[in-house]
């Protein structure tokens, strides 16, 4: 399976307009942020039925409280004033609270404190390109609404000639907490050990430190979610290539409290509303990621 399971002290100026940063921002609290794009966001009008449909709790406050880790561009990331979080995921869950009549309130963490903070009531959702696995759906509800696989990327000219295929003996950075660092990896890890060439595994707690590492030379390789890399070769000045193909596609899940179901629902109505409407296509648009696009929403597919 795929990733995700995600500043500002610039390393890189290469890097630094893609959010990609080396050390964690803050956990400010924050009011939604507008799209680094020169396009306008999408936005949405509230449907009725679907606002009669929020728990209470959130209807009392009018705002919905998002977890996310800012780390992860074009998905959700820092805009230059290091506070703002934007992304494609932002200006599409702000479309879609839109239409529950809500504000959004988007509150930066570490990517493996999210689920867990959405189970304790700190924040009401996570919205933070989590795949969507079965120990996760153990654990909450998703709403699926995107589709990414797993790309490999290295430095400019693949210089230690990178094959994902063959990873022994490579230094390999990942972010903690994801399908990629908790699935992926140490199947190879284990097979390369036995062939008595290790691989070097490199965790970090933002995707933007996992890729300075390859950008600076501190690892030989990076993996993550296909539309991270994209946009970050993109970003990176050159300084790092994708590799190999793309594989392991996946879902992408809004996180959900068990305990609403049916909130989960509603919100599969919203996406297709917005869908319908043409704003989901153009919040993916926006940030170039529209080859990832679905129409089968759903809770727990």
């Amino acid at each position: 399976m795929t990733s995700r399971t995600r500043p500002a002290v610039m390393l890189l100026a290469g890097l630094a307009s893609a959010g990609l940063a080396l050390s964690a921002c803050g956990s400010d609290s924050l009011s939604s942020g507008g799209s680094s794009t020169s396009k306008a966001a999408p936005s949405a009008t509230a449907n009725a039925d679907l606002a009669a449909k929020v728990p209470a709790k959130i209807k009392s406050k009018g705002t919905i409280t998002i977890g996310v880790d800012a780390s992860y561009a074009p998905n959700e990331f820092l805009a230059a004033d290091g506070k703002t979080v934007e992304g494609f995921d932002v200006d599409l869950f702000n479309a879609v609270a839109q239409k529950f009549g809500l504000k959004t309130q988007w509150v930066p963490a570490n990517f493996d404190s999210i689920i867990v903070g959405v189970q304790s009531g700190k924040y009401d959702v996570g919205v933070s390109s989590f795949t969507i696995n079965d120990k996760r759906k153990k654990q909450v509800n998703m709403v699926s609404y995107f589709n990414a696989g797993t790309q490999w990327a290295a430095a400019k000219g693949n210089p230690k000639k990178v094959d994902p295929n063959k990873p022994c003996g490579l230094k390999v950075a990942v972010q903690k907490g994801t399908v990629q660092e908790e699935e992926d990896l140490p199947v190879k890890a284990k097979k390369c050990q036995a062939e008595g060439k290790p691989i070097t595994v490199l965790p970090f707690t933002g995707q933007d430190q996992a890729t300075a590492a390859v950008a600076t030379g501190k690892a030989d390789a990076m993996l993550a979610d296909s539309p991270i890399v994209a946009y970050a070769v993109k970003q990176s000045g050159g300084k790092i290539e994708a590799v190999g193909d793309i594989y392991d596609a996946a879902p992408y899940g809004y996180v959900i409290p068990k305990a609403e179901t049916d909130f989960a629902n509603a919100i599969v109505e919203a996406l297709k509303q917005l869908d319908q409407s043409g704003d989901y296509k153009k919040a993916l648009s926006n940030f170039g990621v529209e080859a990832g696009a679905i129409s089968n929403f759903a809770v727990n597919p």
